[in-house]
């Protein structure tokens, strides 16, 4: 029986140096299932192209199609980029069984791609499988959830733990599992997807430029019958947010609004976002009564609430415009 085959795609925004560095353990672990890499400039124009391209050359990494270097017109954020690389064949100009999308900012351990691969090749329904995600400093990072609602807008806003006892499992983020878990859907810093899914479902919706755009697609996944996974032997490192600069600034970006409501409105209609919307102002407003009366901020990023407010009397265009 001939081994399955696997693509790795990462994806580069302005992180040139930190890209090659993710590179050469994604190749590294590639190495032990035979697969191919290729990295996805999303349209930098810092000269990360350039300066990852002469690299890989000079590396020899590229001999044989083992790593292919190809750059991306327009940034269309994180979904557009990766579809990119979900459209590219092997080397060869077959069809790869397995995608495995890979931030750039994350770094394998060892077997980590082996311990995807193998759990999709033992459950034919699985269509998505994630790694256990933690940081430098070896803290677990939050990345099992479960699909937003408007139950789980509303508890995640009032952060009460009386609430939480009475709607236990309501909240998006979930007790991350000890043990290889079905899950409704991880993030994608690190997940493998079998090909034959992806053409019964479609990749990734290009109109979320960031956020929502993982969850979005293992719904349409969970939708069409194919079940997502947090593999806990699959492990990966991730610093986080270097590209979007999320770790340094307080203030949502207008696209996260953007990715929520399209989120909502595609997959659940009008009427439900609205619903969505309201039990999180009410669920935000209980928060921040009980900061105020404790003397304390809220635990929310500056302006959130007014943001998100304001932002659901905008026009919701189906296409957003570039926001590269």
């Amino acid at each position: 029986m001939a081994q399955p085959s696997v693509l790795c795609i990462l994806l580069n925004f302005r992180t040139a140096a930190m890209t090659l560095q993710a590179a050469e353990a994604a190749l590294a672990d590639l190495h032990s299932v035979g697969g191919e890499l290729v990295i996805v400039d999303n349209a930098s124009g810092d000269g990360s192209f350039e300066k990852i391209f002469n690299e890989v050359a000079g590396r020899g990494w590229g001999e044989g199609g083992l790593v292919r270097v190809v750059a991306s017109s327009v940034n269309g954020g994180f979904g557009a980029g990766n579809n990119i690389g979900l459209r590219m064949t092997l080397s060869d100009g077959s069809r790869p069984d397995y995608y495995y999308i890979l931030n750039s900012d994350a770094f394998p351990d060892t077997g980590c791609t082996k311990a995807l691969m193998d759990h999709l090749e033992a459950n034919p329904q699985a269509g998505i499988a994630c790694s256990h995600v933690r940081g430098e400093d070896n803290v677990v990072h939050t990345t099992a959830f479960r699909f937003p609602s408007i139950a789980g807008e509303f508890v995640g806003a009032a952060r009460l733990g009386l609430i939480e006892r009475f709607l236990p499992d309501a909240p998006v983020p979930m007790p991350q599992p000890q043990a290889t878990s079905q899950v409704d859907w991880s993030a994608g810093a690190s997940m493998m997807m079998r090909a034959s899914m992806l053409d019964e479902i479609g990749t990734f919706d290009e109109t979320f430029f960031l956020y929502f755009e993982e969850t979005d697609l293992c719904l349409r996944a969970a939708r069409a019958g194919w079940t997502c996974w947090y593999v806990t032997d699959s492990r990966v490192v991730h610093i986080g947010s270097v590209s979007t600069g999320m770790k340094t600034t307080r203030r949502m970006p207008s696209y996260w609004y953007d990715s929520r409501r399209h989120y909502f409105i595609k997959n659940h209609g009008r009427i439900y976002a609205a619903l969505a919307l309201t039990a999180h102002v009410l669920g935000g407003i209980l928060h921040r009564l009980r900061m105020a009366i404790s003397g304390r901020p809220p635990q929310d990023p500056r302006w959130f609430l007014r943001d998100l407010i304001t932002h659901s009397a905008t026009p919701y265009r189906l296409f957003p415009e570039d926001r590269s």
